[in-house]
């Protein structure tokens, strides 16, 4: 059995491999970083035994998509994915009309182009064994307004609702799993001053990965992890849109 995990080398990624590895999938990692890629799959095959492949890709780049389809795409049996993590991502740091539209596209790219071309890649195999899951990392952020990257995870989590209920007679689980603010390098890449976020919102990797796994294979379509982003997108459903907006343009750590 394979697996393919994109975002593997940190973070909810990482998890992913490691989770997944524990229940004997053999793992193909995708990140941009080569040295951490092969420094991870040594580890994975070191640890659980499993064998890994790596494919050193920037999903912002149309060819480097390709690349990942292609391994998606194969014809043998023995190497058909049977699970796809769509975790890659990334934020920008600032207003949208202070950041490149150049940048604007790139975070599509990777948040939503490169989450759609490979759940389409990975869907023939998946068909052809009448099995698969598919995780797509959504967020707490799609439910609220935001610039492109609340935008970006509400499109994932409005489409991973969607084929849940289109592909469960094809025997197929797509799952948008939704954190909070979690303890990774995404908001330090980004440059993301945290200190005004309070301790009791912070979620670990770890149990953001076990929360989505055990709710993919219950069959969810939406995996809020943590109890107090469950009372947070609640009100958010609830809640006059015009508070929300006034919420989110105030926040002082973006």
């Amino acid at each position: 059995m394979w697996a393919l995990v994109t975002g593997a080398t940190s973070g909810i990624g990482a998890e992913f491999t490691k989770l997944l590895a524990k229940e004997h999938y053999n793992i193909i990692l995708v990140a941009r970083d080569e040295i951490r890629l092969k420094k991870a799959a040594e580890e994975l095959e070191k640890e659980f035994g499993v064998v890994t492949e790596i494919i050193v890709a920037d999903l912002s780049v149309e060819s480097e998509i390709s690349a990942v389809e292609q391994r998606l795409l194969t014809k043998d049996s023995s190497l058909a994915v049977g699970v796809l993590i769509n975790s890659a991502g990334y934020g920008l740091k600032g207003r949208f009309i202070d950041v490149t539209s150049a940048a604007e596209v790139d975070l599509l790219n990777v948040l939503v182009t490169a989450t759609l071309r490979l759940t389409h890649a990975a869907l023939p195999n998946m068909r052809n064994a009448k099995s698969g899951y598919i995780i797509n990392i959504g967020s707490v952020a799609g439910w609220l307004p935001g610039s492109t990257y609340s935008a970006a995870k509400a499109w994932v989590n409005i489409f991973s609702e969607y084929l849940n209920a289109d592909l469960a007679r094809d025997g197929i689980t797509v799952t948008s799993l939704a954190p909070g603010f979690t303890h990774t390098e995404f908001h330090q890449r980004a440059g993301m001053k945290m200190g005004a976020v309070p301790e009791f919102l912070w979620e670990k990797a770890a149990e953001v990965v076990k929360a989505g796994w055990e709710g993919a294979l219950r069959g969810d379509a939406i995996v809020i992890s943590g109890k107090q982003y469950r009372v947070i997108v609640f009100l958010a459903r609830h809640l006059p849109r015009k508070v929300l907006r006034r919420v989110q343009t105030h926040r002082k750590f973006t």
